[in-house]
């Protein structure tokens, strides 16, 4: 499920909410006005039987009539509002009901969304690692090439005029400049102050025009790729 399935659900379930709440709000309104109408009835009824009982009774049994008109009046109404109040009581049971079926289903869509983003991170940052060794790989696989094409413009001596040298130093531009586009640099050894984690020191020596712990001289070129070492540089160290 994408990012836009989510979004639609999302909708779709304040949608409900929404629903739900206005019919509630109606429910209500309902039941006051038929609660209104139900007691203007009652009211009417008790008159007129109020009436009736003047004309056929006594003053006494008036007043007899009357309380007995009352509590039959009760007794009738009782039942009406426990039928009531049992039914409001089921709506807003069931309304409950629905409000966390709705409040489970809103937290497990965030926990998916949740998921599903952590999923895309890691599946982005795998896939960074994979193209890393890859590319490591390759270029691994090139620096021997480099080291020939050196090795033999090295052959040629100092006629640069040669044309086998200017074959061997076109092509190896090509390589080089290729390499640079993708990442691979070389690493600066000679002159400088001794660093393991760039230089691997294969030979020490004494020279007076260097100071100590200077690299006097490379063996084999080191190369670096996005700030890492692909290969080390063979030294020669002063000490």
């Amino acid at each position: 499920m994408g990012l836009e399935d989510y979004d639609k659900t999302i909708e779709v379930i304040k949608a409900a909410m929404q629903k739900e709440r206005e019919e509630k709000l109606n429910g209500n309104a309902m039941d006051a006005e038929k609660n209104k109408a139900e007691e203007a009835a009652a009211e009417d009824e008790a008159c007129r039987e109020d009436a009736c009982a003047e004309c056929v009774n006594d003053e006494n049994e008036e007043s007899g009539g009357a309380a007995d008109l009352e509590a039959s009046d009760k007794e009738t109404v009782k039942p009406e509002k426990q039928g009531k109040s049992l039914l409001k009581g089921s709506k807003s049971k069931e309304l409950a009901a629905k409000d966390a079926k709705i409040a489970e289903l809103t937290d497990r869509l965030m926990r998916n969304m949740a998921e599903f983003d952590n999923f895309r991170k890691r599946t982005e940052r795998e896939k960074s690692q994979m193209f890393e060794l890859g590319a490591r790989s390759i270029i691994e696989k090139m620096l021997p090439i480099i080291d020939n094409f050196e090795r033999g413009m090295a052959s040629c001596g100092d006629d640069k005029s040669n044309a086998l040298y200017q074959g061997f130093e076109l092509i190896y531009k090509q390589l080089t400049s290729v390499m640079e586009e993708i990442g691979v640099k070389p690493i600066d050894a000679v002159g400088k102050e001794f660093d393991p984690a760039y230089h691997n020191a294969v030979m020490h020596g004494e020279d007076e025009n260097y100071g100590e712990n200077i690299v006097a001289e490379e063996f084999l070129k080191g190369y670096m790729y996005n700030d890492t070492v692909i290969r080390h540089s063979m030294v020669k160290v002063v000490n």
